[in-house]
């Protein structure tokens, strides 16, 4: 059984940080029954502040003193193991996967949320959720053992998504970019979650939640708008 929760980020406008996602994530935890139980997080794609800060701004941010960071640990992989609920944040993708890979804790991980741990991740955690992480926003600051990443979710996401040219940018689009993507990878698909929104999955199914529409792309390129609070096969 799958059940888990990726939000595109982890601000939305000006209501601050994980503020938009409180409710989210209180209505995850409360499906999955497991509101009080010690919620493990993963801070691996900080790169600007320490494990201690990013413990401390995610605990104090959602009011959660039962969130333990995984660099406490003597044993990453047997805290893994024994975790009811995961929670990896957001920051710098290739830096996130690059550490899983570097502590082995990529397989792991996946085997745990295939046994039932719910997870909860937002940017660069709910990136690594999909099937590689070639459809990130992210620099490239450093090279991980593969771009593979958990595929808990058979397809590519993109967080953050923002449609069309943002004014005084004379780069490619999101859309072209992703269109870049689909062309060298023609089978595969994205789901494409602007600010603001989440997908929740469950074994086979996708809802909608937040503020915003999701977008699913496919070669050739095309996009399908899934809207909010509607459930999905995927």
């Amino acid at each position: 059984m799958l059940n888990i929760l990726l939000l595109s980020s982890s601000s939305y406008k000006e209501t601050g940080y994980l503020t938009h996602a409180k409710n989210l994530i209180e209505n995850f935890l409360e499906e999955c029954d497991v509101k009080q139980d010690p919620i493990l997080f993963i801070p691996y794609a900080g790169v600007r502040r320490t494990n201690e800060e990013y413990e401390k701004k995610v605990k104090e941010s959602l009011n959660k003193e039962n969130i333990i960071s995984i660099h406490h640990s003597n044993n990453p992989q047997e805290a893994i193991s024994k975790a009811k609920v995961i929670l990896v944040g957001g920051g710098n993708t290739f830096m996130l996967l690059y550490k899983l890979y570097k502590y082995d804790l990529l397989n792991c991980l996946t085997q745990r949320i295939k046994e039932g741990a719910c997870y909860i991740g937002w940017s660069a955690g709910s990136n690594i959720a999909g099937k590689s992480i070639k459809t990130t926003n992210d620099m490239p600051i450093i090279m991980p053992k593969s771009f593979d990443a958990l595929n808990l979710f058979p397809h590519q996401i993109n967080p953050h998504f923002i449609s069309g040219k943002i004014q005084g940018h004379n780069g490619e689009s999101r859309e072209e970019r992703l269109e870049e993507f689909l062309i060298a990878n023609p089978k595969e698909t994205i789901y494409a979650i602007p600010e603001g929104s989440a997908l929740r999955i469950k074994d086979d199914k996708i809802k909608i939640l937040g503020h915003n529409s999701v977008l699913k792309f496919e070669y050739p390129m095309k996009s399908t708008t899934l809207n909010l609070d509607q459930e999905y096969l995927y």
